[in-house]
């Protein structure tokens, strides 16, 4: 999304669910959903084929020592 969807969807999205941002808190708020929506494209650009099917759980493991 660019710039004026990210203010677009956040204007729909807490108006729609009766939030109301302060307009000290919107620069950051936009700047999180830029976050997410970076990370919703790299999702995104994952191919999947019919026959994909989710995980059953998703168990996080504590990273390995040393590694960066």
């Amino acid at each position: 999304m660019n710039a004026a969807e990210l203010e677009r969807y956040l204007d729909a999205a807490s108006a729609a669910i009766g939030l109301p941002i302060a307009p000290e808190h919107r620069t950051a708020v936009l700047g999180y959903l830029a976050l997410a929506s970076g990370f919703a494209d790299t999702v995104n650009a994952v191919p999947l084929d019919a026959t994909d099917e989710p995980a059953m759980a998703f168990v996080p493991v504590a990273p390995l020592e040393g590694s960066a």
